[in-house]
C-alpha cells in the first residue's frame, strides 16, 4: 500500500529547484509638481507665465504630444493598433514578440480609452466685482491612452503606457523572470524555461544571485533609456525646469517556485494543502503570515478561496490590499511542473512603506517573507513529527549541548506542578531566584516550603533550563521564562485541565452510569457495538 505524502515531505525530499523572484511589476509614471490643482496653477502661470491656469492651455500641449507619437509611427514604420473593449491585450503582444527578431526594439503602438484623473476647468466669479475667472479642479474622464510594447535587451518585453491629456501620467511594466533569462542567455548559463519562470538551471547559485541582482537602479536606468527615445509630452525647457517623470510602485509580485521532480507530486501537495488549509484565510492566520496586527478595524476580507482553472487548482489568501496566491506553473507542453507562491502588494501603504521605487527592497523582504511564512504554515498543519519531536524532547530524557537532562514527563504531579508555578512567577519583572520558585511550588505539591530541598530545586531549574523553558539572566542567580516555556507550560497546563482530567472522569468506572455527557454516551454506544457485532461473528467477548 502507498502512504500519502505530507506537504512537508513533498517540499523537503521532492523539489528538484527553487528560486525567489521579483516577478511582474508595474510601475507609475508621474512628474511629483502635476500632483495637485495649486501645483499646475503654478505651471502654467509662474513657469509658462500665462494669467490664468485653465484646461485650455492644455489643449495645445495635447495636440503636439499626440502628433508626435504618429509622427515617431511612421517614421519608425511601426503597427498603430486600437484596442477594442474587451480585447487581451497580452495576446496581441504575445503574436507580435513571437515575430520579433532582433533583441532590442518596438515592437508596436497600442491605442486604447480608459479612464484616468484629469484637471478640468470651471468658470467661478469674483464675489465682489462678479468678474469671471477659470478654476482648476479634479475629475475623471476617459481619454485615449497609448501603449509602447518593446523588447530592451537586459529585460525583454515590457510596454510603457502615456495618457494623452494633462499631466500625462504614464505606467511601466517588466518582468522579473524575464529579465532573469535575458541574462542567463546572456552569460551563456544553460536553463530550461516554464511558462513565465524557470523549470532547470545549470547554475542555480548563479540563478538566484541574478534574481536578487534586480535592484531600483537597474530598473530606473532600463526606463529612463526608453523616455530618451520615446514622445515625450513635456519639451526640454519643462524638463530642464524639474518636470521630470518620477517612477512609485503601483503593484508589485513577488514569487517562490519550487519547480517538483515529477507532475504527480504537485498534484499530491495541492490534495493535502487543500484539504488542511481552507482556514488559512482567518485574521489569526493572516497575521502569522504578514506579521501584521489583525483586528477589527482592520480593513478588507479575510478568507481562502480555492479557484480552479480546468482542473488545476489555486489558493488565495488576502490581506487588505495585498494577496497570496498560489498555484502550478506548467511547461512549454501545459504539464504542471512547479509550485508557484507569489504575494501581490497592490498597495505599499498595507506595511507602512513609501511607494517610491526605492522603497522595492523593503517591499521585497515582506513578500518573500509572506511567502515563505506561508508555507512554514502549510508544513506545520500537514507535518505531525514536529509536533512529535518537540512532546518527545520534552517528556523524554535526552542529551542538549553534551548535558544528559531527565525527562518533564507529562502528567506527573511534580511536572505540572513545575509548570504551574513557571506560569505564576513569569510576571515578577527583576526575574525569579531558587527561594522563590520552592515558595511557589511548595502549595502545588501540598507541602510546606522547607520540606522541598534546596539542592531539588537545583536540579529542577537545571532540567527547567536545558529543556529551554526557562534562561539564567547573565551575573546573577535569577531566571526568566523564555516565550516557548510560557506557550509550553500555558499549554499543557490546559490540556491536562480541560482535556486529559475531565474526559477520563466521565470515562472512569466511577462515574454514574447514567452520565448524560455526551462524551461517556458516545463512548457507551461505541463499547455496545463493538460487542453486539463480537457476537455476530461469534467471537467471546
Amino acid at each position: 500500500m502507498s502512504i500519502p505524502l505530507s506537504a512537508a515531505t513533498i517540499l523537503n525530499q521532492h523539489v528538484t529547484l527553487e528560486v525567489e523572484s521579483i516577478d511582474r511589476l508595474y510601475l507609475n509614471a508621474y512628474v511629483p509638481q502635476l500632483q495637485s490643482e495649486g501645483a499646475v496653477a503654478d505651471f502654467f502661470r509662474r513657469h509658462r507665465g500665462q494669467p490664468f491656469a485653465s484646461s485650455a492651455l492644455m489643449a495645445p500641449m495635447t495636440q503636439a504630444f499626440v502628433a508626435e507619437i504618429e509622427r515617431f509611427v511612421v517614421t519608425q514604420q511601426l503597427p498603430l493598433i486600437t484596442f477594442e473593449h474587451g480585447v487581451r491585450k497580452d495576446e496581441i503582444a504575445a503574436r507580435y514578440l513571437a515575430q520579433c527578431s532582433g533583441r532590442e526594439g518596438i515592437l508596436f503602438v497600442g491605442k486604447a480609452q480608459e479612464k484616468t484623473r484629469v484637471f478640468r476647468t470651471q468658470r467661478r466669479h469674483n464675489p465682489q466685482t462678479g468678474t469671471p475667472y477659470p478654476w482648476l479642479y479634479r475629475s475623471t474622464a476617459r481619454v485615449n491612452q497609448y501603449y509602447f510594447y518593446l523588447v530592451d535587451e537586459e529585460f525583454g518585453p515590457a510596454f510603457i503606457k502615456f495618457s494623452s491629456y494633462f499631466p500625462y501620467t504614464g505606467r511601466v511594466y517588466v518582468n522579473g523572470h524575464e529579465y532573469v533569462k535575458r541574462q542567463l542567455a546572456r552569460e551563456g548559463i544553460a536553463f530550461e524555461a516554464l511558462d513565465n519562470g524557470i523549470r532547470s538551471c545549470a547554475n542555480p547559485a548563479r540563478l538566484q544571485a541574478i534574481c536578487n541582482g534586480l535592484t531600483p537602479a537597474k530598473i530606473e536606468h532600463m526606463v529612463r533609456k526608453w523616455f530618451r527615445r520615446l514622445p515625450h509630452p513635456f519639451p526640454v525647457r519643462d524638463r530642464a525646469a524639474g518636470y521630470r517623470y518620477d517612477l512609485s510602485i503601483l503593484q508589485a509580485e513577488f514569487s517562490l517556485t519550487q519547480v517538483f521532480d515529477r507532475p504527480k507530486t504537485g498534484r499530491l501537495f495541492f490534495e493535502e494543502v487543500l484539504r488542511e488549509n481552507l482556514d488559512i484565510g482567518r485574521p489569526d492566520r493572516v497575521q502569522l503570515i504578514f506579521q501584521r496586527r489583525v483586528t477589527k478595524r482592520t480593513p478588507g476580507q479575510f478568507r481562502t478561496r480555492v479557484l480552479t482553472d480546468g482542473v488545476i487548482p489555486s489558493l488565495h489568501v488576502d490581506y487588505k490590499h495585498t494577496g497570496i496566491k498560489q498555484y502550478l506553473k506548467t511547461d512549454a507542453r501545459s504539464t504542471p511542473r512547479a509550485l508557484r507562491t507569489e504575494t501581490t502588494i497592490n498597495d505599499t501603504r498595507d506595511f507602512a512603506i513609501g511607494r517610491r521605487l526605492s522603497n522595492l527592497p523593503a517591499l521585497r523582504a515582506v513578500g518573500f517573507t509572506a511567502n515563505r511564512r506561508l508555507l512554514d504554515v502549510q508544513r506545520v498543519s500537514q507535518d505531525g513529527t514536529i509536533g512529535e519531536d518537540a512532546f518527545a524532547a520534552l517528556t523524554r530524557p535526552t542529551t542538549v549541548a553534551g548535558q544528559r537532562v531527565s525527562a518533564l514527563r507529562f502528567g506527573d504531579p511534580r511536572a505540572m506542578a513545575l509548570l504551574g508555578a513557571l506560569v505564576v512567577v513569569r510576571f515578577l519583572s527583576a526575574g525569579f531566584s531558587n527561594r522563590m520558585l520552592r515558595e511557589h511550588l511548595a502549595p502545588l505539591l501540598g507541602t510546606a516550603p522547607a520540606m522541598i530541598p534546596a539542592g531539588r530545586m537545583t536540579y529542577d531549574l537545571r532540567r527547567l533550563r536545558l529543556h529551554g523553558l526557562i534562561a539564567r539572566i547573565p551575573h546573577t542567580n535569577r531566571y526568566t521564562l523564555t516565550p516557548e516555556g510560557l506557550r509550553t507550560a500555558v499549554f499543557l497546563l490546559s490540556v491536562h485541565a480541560r482535556i486529559v482530567r475531565p474526559g477520563l472522569a466521565v470515562l472512569s468506572p466511577c462515574a454514574p452510569a447514567n452520565c448524560a455527557i455526551p462524551l461517556r454516551k458516545a463512548f457507551d454506544h461505541l463499547e455496545e457495538t463493538m460487542d453486539q457485532w463480537c457476537l455476530r461473528a461469534r467471537i467471546p467477548a
